[in-house]
Formats: structure tokens, C-alpha cells, sequence
């Protein structure tokens, strides 16, 4: 049984991680934070080249060389709604693990604009009861070692302890 549920996403890619007690005799003590899996989202990971028939945004020429005129070609909606759908489906696997586990509470940790898509689908897919916390923070590229110590800085996960050796 894990008590935290522990998700690191950029928006791209999510790391689920959940804390688990060691048993003595180990090097180190006390809790860790287990990868339990992670989730692509194939349409970041798509060049805008390839997504877009036109690579730019916002401006074209007139015809015959006359002024320039702005447009908008809606490209953040896409990228909202890309957001909403893979925060939906992060949310629904963190939820998933978190039953499975037994976790009481949940981490999420994603830069901004992810976590308000996170946010946003939180009440339609995690169980009620179960407490959640959110930083506004990309940490997607430390280890687990290196996440964990970073929330038990924050105060949220307990902190590993080393046994003397």
C-alpha cells in the first residue's frame, strides 16, 4: 500500500510515481518513490511543421505584394483541447493507480498551463476524499531520487532517511 500518488508531466510526457516504505536491512530507509509507469502525448511530440500546413502563425501578404494582414488560425484551441485530452487521460491513470494502491492522497507537478487543464478535469475523474496537492513547476527531467527530494522540501512527501552505515 502506497499513501501518495506522485504525477510529473511536461505536457508532453507523465511519470507516475507512488511512495513506497522500505523494508530494513537497506542502505537507505524509510520511504521511496517507485515509477509505476508513464504516458506520451503523440501529438506534442508532433513538429509544428508536420501538425500546421503553414508553419507561421498570425500574419500573410496580400496579393501583389500589398500590405500584411493578421489572421488567427485557431492553433491555440488546438493546443488547449490537445492539453484537455491528455490531462484527461493522465488524470484517469493516476486515479486508476491510486485505487489500486490505496493512495489517499495525490501530487501533481506540471508547468502552468498544463496543470490548468489538470485542474480543470480534476472533479470529473479522482475520487472524492482523497486530497490533492498541485505545483506550478516542470521537474519532468530529475530522477525519482530527485522529485522526491524536491516535495519533501515542499513539505508534501516525508523525506528519505539514511541509515549510518
Amino acid at each position: 500500500m502506497a499513501n501518495y500518488c506522485v504525477v510529473v508531466t511536461s505536457g508532453a510526457h507523465a511519470r507516475f510515481f507512488t511512495l513506497k516504505t522500505l523494508a530494513a536491512p537497506v542502505l537507505e530507509s524509510g520511504p521511496k518513490l517507485i515509477e509505476r509507469g508513464e504516458l506520451v502525448n503523440p501529438e506534442k511530440e508532433i513538429p509544428g511543421r508536420d501538425l500546421y500546413a503553414d508553419p507561421k502563425s498570425g500574419r500573410s501578404r496580400a496579393p501583389h505584394g500589398g500590405p500584411a494582414h493578421g489572421y488567427d488560425d485557431h492553433r491555440s484551441q488546438h493546443e488547449d483541447e490537445c492539453d484537455r485530452r491528455f490531462a484527461l487521460e493522465i488524470l484517469k491513470r493516476a486515479d486508476s493507480l491510486a485505487r489500486a494502491e490505496k493512495a489517499h492522497h495525490l501530487v501533481l507537478i506540471a508547468p502552468a498551463r498544463m496543470l490548468g487543464s489538470l485542474r480543470q478535469q480534476l472533479e470529473t475523474v479522482v475520487k472524492q476524499g482523497m486530497k490533492v496537492y498541485d505545483f506550478a513547476k516542470d521537474i519532468s527531467k530529475l530522477n525519482s531520487a530527485e522529485i522526491h527530494e524536491y516535495l519533501a522540501r515542499e513539505g508534501i512527501l516525508p523525506a528519505r532517511k539514511s541509515t549510518p552505515t
